[in-house]
This record gives C-alpha cells, structure tokens and sequence, in this order.
C-alpha cells in the first residue's frame, strides 16, 4: 500500500494493523563516480521492493531524501539538514504518523550519517507518546539488517560498506548503471591506520569514535575499494538486504504492542 496513492481515512484505517515504512536517505557527493543522489536511490528502491512483496503488511511513506551530511559539505554537490535539526524533523514526520493512529513504524535507514541524529529522535519519541499512545518504532538500518552480507562475506572483498566503497557502487551498478562512472573511479588518499579507529574501513570497530570531516578522512570524497564493484556482486547484496528486509517486517508486524508492565508489579 502506498501512502501517496491513498486517502486520508485509508491511512488512518492502515494505521492500525500495517508497518509503516517511512525511507530514509541523503543527497551528498559520493566520490567521483557515484551519483549525489545514491544513498536515497538505493534506500528508495529496496523499500519499493519490499512493499511489493508485502503489499498486505507494509504502508510505504515517501522517501525523506535528505539527511544529515555535513560532515560532506566541504567537497560541494551536498544537501544537508544539521543534526539537530535533522532529529526534529525526524521527530516532527513521526509525530504526524502517531496522529494518524500508525502504531508500527519502521525508519529505514540508507545514510550512516543519519543513524545518531534517528537514535535521539527515538529516545524523545518514546518520552513523549510510549503512555497516550503505545507505538513501536524502530530504526532499520538495511547494511547493518543484512549483516555479514555486507561484512566482508564473499563474493566481496572489502571488509564492510562504507562510502562510495566496493558495496555502494555495486549496487549502483546493478540498479543504476546510468549513475555510475567506473573510468572516474579513483582509490581515495586515507589517513594512516592506527589500530583503533576505523577510518574508513580498514579497521574492525574497538569501541572508539573518532569524528571527522570526510575531506579529513578521504581525498577525493569516497572510501572502500570502490575499484572493486561490479553489477553481479550489486545482485547478491541487494538480495541479501531485500531478504533481510522483509523477513523483518514480516515479524515485526506481529510484535505485541507495548504496555506499561511497572503498573501491574
């Protein structure tokens, strides 16, 4: 079911049994052979195909395109809302669904910058309607759904996804051959590694974090081995984050709604 297809009292109706899945991506330079557009492309595309299988359980919201990305500005050709405000308007799209009467919501993630400003909006969303109103909302973010399918499983040969990198422009290259340059690829000047912080994706992550500015961390605007894609390896992660995502939604409308258990103690 689609939101922009639909009336007012059908969502209302729809609010009550189906998830709500509300994308959520960025409009921010990717290297330089990777549309701006990929991070809301990729999440834009896995959601439509999930809604597709699920058509009976899912209310597919349109894709918020922008994200959080300032960390990107410096290299130009990035659509940015900051942090906080990033957050507030998280909080503020959510708000308006509450009120509609969804009660199972799914934020699908597809920009890693946007991860700690949903989290926060998560915390206040909770505060403000987990007693009137009793909604379960949750954060899902597809790489990190997918798991060791982009983690380092073969057929890739980067260790994880992270920007611009073997993951990303394979799966441009399956979904959107147009948006990809392969004679612009250039491996990116990195700072050394130092053990601890992953940088880009040379290191396993330790429980340090460390952040930067992507001209800080990057020379040319990406990360990974983007050299690496092809199209074939695009199919199988694509595959893997569709499985995933749908196998989640499945179960996820079947989550009890929650109740206050301190009131019965």
């Amino acid at each position: 079911m689609l939101f922009f297809a639909s009336t007012y009292r059908d969502i209302q109706q729809a609010g009550k049994d189906k998830v709500i899945l509300l994308p959520l991506g960025a409009v921010e330079q990717h290297g330089l052979h990777l549309s701006v557009s990929t991070d809301t492309d990729l999440v834009t595309e896995l959601a439509q195909q999930a809604e597709k299988a699920l058509p009976d359980t899912v209310l597919l919201c349109p894709t918020l395109p922008f994200g959080s990305s300032h960390h990107h500005l410096s290299f130009g050709g990035t659509l940015s809302l900051n942090p906080e405000l990033y957050t507030q308007v998280v909080i503020d799209l959510v708000h308006s669904l509450v009120g509609s009467g969804c009660q199972r919501i799914v934020l699908l993630n597809g920009h890693g910058g946007n991860i700690t400003p949903v989290r926060q909006a998560l915390a206040v969303l909770c505060h403000r309607f987990d007693a009137s109103h009793q909604p379960t909302i949750a954060l899902a973010t597809y790489w990190e759904l997918a798991g060791k399918a982009f983690a380092g499983d073969p057929p890739m040969e980067s260790p994880a996804l992270s920007h611009a990198c073997e993951y990303e422009t394979s799966l441009m290259l399956h979904l959107f051959p147009e948006k990809v340059w392969m004679d612009r690829v250039e491996r990116a000047q990195r700072p050394p590694s130092n053990g601890y912080v992953p940088w880009e994706d040379d290191e396993p992550y330790r429980g340090i974090t460390v952040f930067k500015q992507t001209a800080f961390v990057s020379g040319n605007g990406s990360s990974g081995e983007p050299q690496l894609a092809t199209a074939r390896k695009g199919e199988h992660l694509f595959g893997h984050a569709l499985t995933a995502l749908v196998r989640f939604l499945e179960a996820f409308q079947t989550w009890p709604l929650s109740h206050n258990l301190a009131e019965k103690s």
